[in-house]
């Protein structure tokens, strides 16, 4: 299920919401009430059973091409 990042127009609170696909979007800030709860754009994550992105499979080392700037050497 995904989760969405919500912004409110009115007060400025964000929160981040799990919901189907399918669920109606949220319009209610849950902090001031105010009908003005808006969908954000986010980036999109993944994670998929048993492969760590944060665990690289060289061996404990980033190859040369990793370029994310994970710290690994």
């Amino acid at each position: 299920m995904p989760i969405y990042a919500y912004r409110c127009a009115e007060c400025g609170h964000c929160g981040e919401h799990l919901q189907k696909m399918s669920d109606a979007l949220l319009t209610s800030c849950p902090v001031c009430k105010a009908e003005k709860y808006i969908k954000q754009l986010s980036v999109v994550a993944l994670q998929i059973k048993g492969v760590s992105a944060s665990a690289p499979r060289s061996g404990g080392r980033c190859s040369p091409a990793c370029g994310a700037g994970c710290g690994h050497s």
